[in-house]
Parts: C-alpha cells; structure tokens; sequence
C-alpha cells in the first residue's frame, strides 16, 4: 500500500514568497513540492488572480529586478500545481471575502493552507473542525 502525498493550498502572497521573492521560509516548501513530498491544489481562479497580481506595479518592479518575466512565474507554478475544480463554501467563514476560495479548497481537501493573511491564520481553531489547518509556513514553530 503506498502512502498519499498530502495535499496543501497556497494563497497568493506564499505563490509569490515561493516563486519570485525566494523567502527564506518559503525554501522548506519549495524542497517538499520538488520532492513531490506535497501536492500543490489551486484552481483556475486562482492562477487568474496570481497572474492579475503578477500586473501590480509593485509586483512588476519586482519581477524586473529578479529578472523574471510574468509568463516564468505562472509556468513554474502550473508545473507544480495540480489544478482541481472550485470548492463549494465551506462551513467556515473567512473575514476577507478574497482568501475565502483558499479557505475553500483547504475545507473541501482538508488539507493545510498556507497563508501570511490574518484573516485566514485566526481561523485556525476553527478550520481543524472541519479537517484543515492554516499556517504561515511549513516550520512547525510559526
């Protein structure tokens, strides 16, 4: 009998943590999904908006500075993910209407998602309900 790689949700800011900004705590993931120890789940909205934030002049100042172009990014990620359907709402709530699809997907997989946002780390407690989790990072300590 093999064991099932588990399953992790990423928002927006851990994909850019992940792909453009090369954050330190952003590594332990980016071993475990090369290692295929993770598997990655995000739907088609969430690429949409990955690829809306990419077009942020902030974002694109960044991208240049790390030589990156939009188009790398998102093929980096569309090598990682696994894209499934959308979830429908979850019994949990999230106070900003924007992370609810993560919150969403994390539910309907009860997997663990990955956030920096505080309105998806307080839910917490209440994601472990229903068989998900929210953290900061993998390190088990934050």
């Amino acid at each position: 009998m093999t064991e099932q790689v588990p399953s992790i949700v990423l928002d927006t800011n851990i994909v850019l943590d992940l792909l453009v900004f090369n954050d330190p705590l952003a590594l332990p993931l980016r071993d475990a999904l090369a290692a295929g120890q993770l598997r990655w789940l995000s739907t088609e909205a969430m690429r949409d908006e990955l690829e809306r934030v990419l077009a942020y002049p902030q974002i694109a100042k960044r991208l240049a500075f790390y030589a990156l172009e939009p188009q790398d990014v998102l093929a980096a990620r569309d090598a990682w993910v696994h894209t499934v359907a959308p979830a429908p709402k979850a019994q949990v709530t999230c106070k900003d209407p924007d992370d609810q699809r993560f919150i969403d997907l994390a539910v309907a997989h009860q997997c663990t998602v990955l956030s920096k946002d505080h309105a998806v780390l307080c839910m917490g407690k209440r994601l472990e309900r229903w068989g998900a989790a929210a953290r900061q990072c993998l390190h088990p300590s934050r």
